[in-house]
């Protein structure tokens, strides 16, 4: 079920766009590092201990990531449908998982300078169909799996994925992970 949220996170490229006097596509120019978010059913899901699910828990550190590099990161969440958030909190909806549809989405902005971070617990509805759009992609493409170790078939993926653009694979299982893992992938770019 989707999740209207009308929250904007401090540094999203709706805060920087409304605080400057600029469109949102002025703002998004200056973006650098484009987040795109799995939002699908499992990511409601509560893994082992967390009182909060990984959708959450992947939310709660995209709120900290772009209140700390403000106006450069853009959100694009994903399911059966795919769209960009500007306020920077990605719309849970719990649907399925079309990481190739994600894919092809985004691509719109790969151009020199960008770099591309896939979040997601693995598992789109056709593997060879998303390796082969992100096989179209100039730049690398770096995933973070976010879920648990029980399940190592989406965290396979997820390294396929990465390998397949020449990006890097980062694991987490907690959410401090999570955001040490994008700050890891940004400062390595």
């Amino acid at each position: 079920m989707e999740t209207i949220n009308l929250t904007t996170y401090k540094g999203s490229v709706l805060d920087i766009a409304t605080k400057n006097g600029k469109s949102i596509a002025e703002t998004f120019l200056n973006c650098d590092v484009v987040i795109i978010i799995d939002t699908s059913g499992s990511m409601g899901t509560h893994d082992d201990d967390y009182s909060d699910s990984r959708y959450e828990r992947a939310c709660a550190e995209l709120e900290t990531l772009q209140n700390n590099i403000p106006g450069r990161v853009a959100v694009i969440a994903f399911s059966d449908v795919v769209m960009f958030c500007p306020n920077g909190k990605p719309i849970y909806f719990g649907c399925g998982t079309d990481m190739a549809k994600a894919l092809l989405y985004a691509k719109i902005a790969d151009v020199p300078g960008v770099r591309f971070i896939l979040i997601s617990d693995g598992q789109p509805y056709d593997e060879k169909e998303t390796l082969c759009a992100a096989a179209q992609y100039k730049n690398k493409i770096d995933t973070i799996f976010i879920g648990s170790e029980k399940h190592p078939e989406g965290m396979e993926f997820l390294k396929r994925l990465s390998a397949k653009t020449g990006g890097t694979f980062v694991p987490t299982y907690e959410a401090k992970e999570l955001q040490s893992g994008i700050e890891q992938l940004l400062l390595a770019g």
